[in-house]
């Protein structure tokens, strides 16, 4: 197969990290970016410039946005998959989330994001010759099933299901362009050290509370959750299918979160069909 070019974000850790390795060892090239480039000096140090570039790019800059794929299409002259991927979680119950906390959440995890993926779509349309990319949106099992603790990172993934969803829906056929949103459960990366202390409410003491069981878990410092190495291949492995999935719940706890969520809507829905009985104007 022919080797491919890959546009990925939050390349310094995590995913994005594991990622930028992996399409590297498999042959393909990287446009890996980051808030901090030289924390990529080292792989730097690994491959060319041939096969590896570093950008500096925050997402929260749609200048920067921009100036990273002019970036990519003068090394390598296309892209063919951008692995959205940068982002970050807060720990705290929603009534003890600062407002400015929870907006400088969403900027990063969903205006970043859709920046991204709008200028990914129209790079792929207008530079791409030919047309046609695959953007695979990194969301969370949280994207469908709301976590108590971690409310408005939830509502930020939330919000990037649905835009995905209906920019999938607005793209024309003959673009060629595959869009997937990934929802991963819990794999072992440095996430919970990203998270910081979190936010607290005074009413809320009791230890049972899913909020206090969240802190707890991304507070935990040792290993949890599955392996993330074995998840980035499964989604490079996504990246080779010539008709992916919309949404791809990745690990036992995100494909059981999404079941339980939609038998649980199923059912609400079900229970209460008839109220929207008899809603037709009077004649």
């Amino acid at each position: 197969m022919t080797s491919r070019v890959w546009f990925i974000t939050g390349a310094s850790t995590g995913f994005g990290r594991q990622m930028t390795e992996l399409a590297l060892k498999k042959g393909d090239m990287v446009v890996a970016t980051a808030r901090k480039p030289e924390t990529l000096d080292d792989l730097k140090a690994e491959y060319p410039a041939t096969k590896l570039i570093s950008v500096k790019l925050d997402v929260n800059n749609a200048q920067e946005i921009k100036e990273a794929f002019a970036t990519a299409k003068v090394a390598f002259g296309r892209i063919d998959v951008v692995f959205n991927n940068a982002g970050y979680g807060i720990v705290g119950e929603i009534e003890g989330t600062p407002e400015d906390e929870a907006r400088r959440l969403f900027d990063t995890n969903f205006w970043g994001a859709t920046n991204v993926s709008r200028e990914a779509v129209q790079f792929f349309r207008e530079e791409n010759k030919p047309a046609g990319g695959f953007l695979i949106n990194n969301s969370s099992l949280s994207g469908i099933m709301a976590i108590g603790g971690v409310g408005y990172y939830s509502a930020s993934k939330h919000a990037l299901e649905g835009f995905t969803q209906a920019l999938a829906s607005e793209l024309d056929p003959k673009w060629k362009i595959k869009v997937s949103i990934v929802e991963p459960g819990a794999f072992h990366t440095d996430a919970p050290t990203k998270m910081g202390e979190g936010f607290s409410h005074p009413a809320y003491t009791d230890p049972a509370l899913p909020s206090k069981q969240a802190r707890g878990f991304f507070h935990n410092t040792g290993r949890f959750g599955r392996d993330a190495a074995k998840a980035v291949q499964r989604i490079y492995d996504l990246s080779l299918v010539a008709n992916p999935p919309l949404r791809f719940a990745l690990g036992p706890d995100s494909v059981g979160a999404v079941k339980k969520q939609l038998k649980d809507v199923e059912q609400d829905v079900v229970k209460y069909e008839s109220w929207s009985e008899g809603l037709d104007f009077d004649d």
